[in-house]
């Protein structure tokens, strides 16, 4: 199985989004559990933005010392520097620099010609290299870009030193089948392609970002680019969770590997949700607070005689707590009656059947079914659990 190099972006594209803001110490404890996770490349942030990044992206580069960790700068003499500066202390320094090649980023943000990106191009890949031997080049807007003039910037990228080459879907404008063409293409066309891993960085504006990621692996890319629950620019960037278990889960189709440690998964989504104040939605893949929860009562009977019915991978291989059975209106006898042998009360079928019925009537009035609901279906006689029960009743939603 092929090695796919997994760079995070979580610290820098990740915290460029509304409300992901961290502070030192938060990116500090962040990249540790991204160090844990196993990515391999840390994007630490964008030293030239603010004091307080630089100071964060420099105190990452000094004690997490397993991953690279790179340091974002457009292709400017100073954002070059500050970078290098940041990260020249880190066992494995990277800076990744980039330059617009669309027309439309060419002409109406930086106002200036194609002949002119190409030079400054040249002049920060150069300046960058005379630094660090790793060195990362991204065309935004890549997929936007005229293919001939993309060409011709990758290309020189490459010959001034660039190790990398980053292919940016910036918008999230790409198509699967677009973007696959594109790198493809790429390796084709760019003579000197061989000496530089090809990197993808989707956005998903389109819903696209993981397809569009696997598009360009599938054409030759060997590194992606992606975030904790897929935060980023407007509507986030492809998230590293999902790709790492379509790798797993689907290693039919898709035969390579990382080094990530995938039982980590949740944990490091938590800490996330945890520091900018809001947690993926709830119906997230692998993550979200629905990923492993039924409520449907075909569903539910499925999973309890075999989770394999309805789970393609297990809450334990993400470290996520477990399946949920959710008790609702929706729901059949079997998870009820597995609800309440839960809570210590083995009922027979007779009991289940009238205990559903009034179960049914209370579930179309309330969201919510507590396992307080379910004890006071019981008659009177059986309010008594088992002395082996296993469980109290909580107060949380059954």
């Amino acid at each position: 199985m092929e090695r796919i190099t997994i760079f995070d972006t979580t610290l820098r594209d990740g915290e460029q989004s509304p409300g992901c803001s961290m502070n030192l110490g938060e990116k500090l404890r962040m990249a540790q559990t991204l160090d844990a996770l196993g990515v391999d490349v840390l994007e630490a942030g964008f030293p030239i933005a603010s004091r307080g990044d630089f100071e964060a992206v420099e105190r990452i580069a000094r004690e997490v010392r397993r991953p690279s960790v790179a340091a974002l700068a457009r292709c400017k003499h100073e954002d070059v520097e500050q970078a290098w500066q940041a990260v020249r202390d880190a066992e494995r320094p990277r800076i990744h620099t980039f330059l617009a090649t669309s027309d439309i980023h060419l002409e109406y943000k930086l106002k200036i010609t194609r002949a002119e990106a190409l030079e400054q191009a040249r002049t920060a890949v150069a300046l960058a290299k005379s630094h660090c031997d790793d060195v990362e080049f991204s065309p935004e807007d890549a997929t936007r870009s005229d293919f001939d003039f993309l060409c011709q910037v990758v290309e020189t990228a490459i010959e001034e030193g660039a190790t990398t080459i980053n292919i940016p879907d910036t918008v999230g404008y790409s198509l699967p089948s677009d973007y696959g063409v594109l790198i493809g293409n790429l390796k084709n066309k760019v003579r000197n392609i061989d000496r530089a891993v090809l990197s993808v960085h989707c956005h998903n504006d389109l819903g696209l970002a993981v397809a569009n990621t696997f598009a360009g692996i599938e054409q030759g890319a060997r590194q992606v680019e992606c975030t904790i629950n897929g935060i980023g620019e407007r509507a986030g960037n492809a998230p590293l969770e999902e790709i790492v278990m379509a790798m797993r889960v689907r290693s039919d189709s898709l035969p390579y590997e990382t080094g990530i440690q995938a039982n980590l998964l949740y944990t490091a989504s938590q800490q996330l949700a945890r520091t900018i104040s809001f947690g993926p939605q709830p119906n997230k893949p692998v993550v979200g607070a629905n990923a492993f929860a039924h409520a449907a009562g075909i569903h539910q009977h499925g999973v309890l005689s075999n989770p394999l019915c309805y789970e393609i991978m297990t809450p334990e291989s993400v470290g996520a707590p477990g399946t949920k059975i959710v008790l609702g209106k929706h729901s059949g006898r079997h998870a009820l009656q597995a609800r309440y042998a839960e809570l210590g009360y083995r009922l027979e079928s007779a009991e289940i059947k009238e205990i559903y019925a009034r179960f049914t009537e209370l579930a179309d009035r309330k969201k919510n079914i507590f396992d307080q609901d379910l004890l006071a279906l019981l008659p009177n006689a059986r309010r008594t659990p088992l002395a082996s029960a296993a469980a109290a009743p909580t107060a949380h939603p059954a």
